[in-house]
């Protein structure tokens, strides 16, 4: 790579897309990005403000006088707090031999590892759900396939119908194991078994119970064997992020191309009651 051809913002958009490519927890279904907004250096933030329910009231012709009430605002601060770097060169000799545009495959890598670094900060937001629709410790042992369906998936859409969250866009993110228990089930792998016509495809187990469940090894490992599983819609978590910057230069020690970027995120449970969260056992 020549560094005179070397366009900073073609490069962050590049970057950004392969970002947003097979992200799981920070992926579109799971989280929104309502307020990303421009973000310009680490520790800027959103301020994301609700507006309280009107009251209803009974109406009575001729008698109910209307008066209407103010409704009061409520704000609360997304902060981009976030702030992760790469930095990697190629000497010219490599670049010489090798076959294939070497920066490029390695611009790729640099968006997977900052990819995966953004998944893992929002799966552990999962203890952030509201107190209510937290199940706490749920086994679901290798020899009862029907364990998982039965004693974490309704119970989790349960709690999120108790909290009166839409049944529009829900999903559950389970991992890699309880994946393979799910599919001896019969209701993730049969369509005439799970009433739906949805089939296997883009890391989607299934859709079962009202979920779109998804895999991750990201999941959360709590302790010894039991993993976390977060359930909910994209109105749960907001996420804000951007490649700040990305810079191509020689380095003076070496005869090389290097290349450096920094993402900026944040990322904030707004809705508590809107994700429901499960400590799964293998045991």
């Amino acid at each position: 790579m020549s560094i005179a051809r070397f366009r900073p913002e073609i490069w962050s958009a590049r970057l950004l897309v392969a970002l947003r490519k097979a992200l799981v927890y920070a992926g579109p279904t799971v989280v929104n990005r309502d307020w990303e907004g421009e973000i310009r250096q680490a520790g800027d933030t959103v301020r994301i403000t609700s507006i309280s329910d009107p009251t209803i009231g009974n109406y009575v012709p001729n008698v109910t006088v209307i008066v209407p009430e103010e409704l009061n605002d409520a704000q609360r601060t997304l902060l981009v707090d976030q702030s992760k770097y790469f930095a990697f060169k190629v000497d010219d000799v490599d670049a010489r031999q090798a076959a294939g545009n070497v920066l490029t495959e390695a611009m790729t890598r640099a968006a997977y590892k900052l990819r995966d670094t953004v998944d893992q900060y929002i799966a552990n937001l999962y203890t952030q759900a509201q107190a209510a629709n937290q199940l706490g410790t749920v086994s679901v042992p290798a020899g009862t396939p029907t364990a998982f369906y039965d004693s974490v998936l309704v119970p989790l859409g349960v709690k999120l119908d108790e909290a009166n969250v839409p049944s529009e866009g829900r999903w559950c993110v389970v991992p890699p194991w309880l994946k393979g228990r799910a599919q001896r089930d019969d209701r993730f792998v049969r369509v005439d078994a799970s009433g739906s016509s949805e089939t296997l495809r883009n890391g989607i187990i299934g859709r079962a119970a009202g979920f779109d469940v998804l895999q991750s090894n990201n999941s959360p490992l709590v302790t010894g064997d039991d993993y976390a599983v977060s359930a909910g819609t994209d109105a749960a978590i907001s996420l804000a992020e951007q490649i700040n910057k990305t810079e191509a230069y020689r380095p003076e020690s070496s005869f090389a191309d290097a290349v450096k970027g920094l993402l900026l995120f944040g990322a904030k449970v707004v809705r508590p009651e809107a994700l429901a969260t499960a400590i799964v056992s293998q045991t």
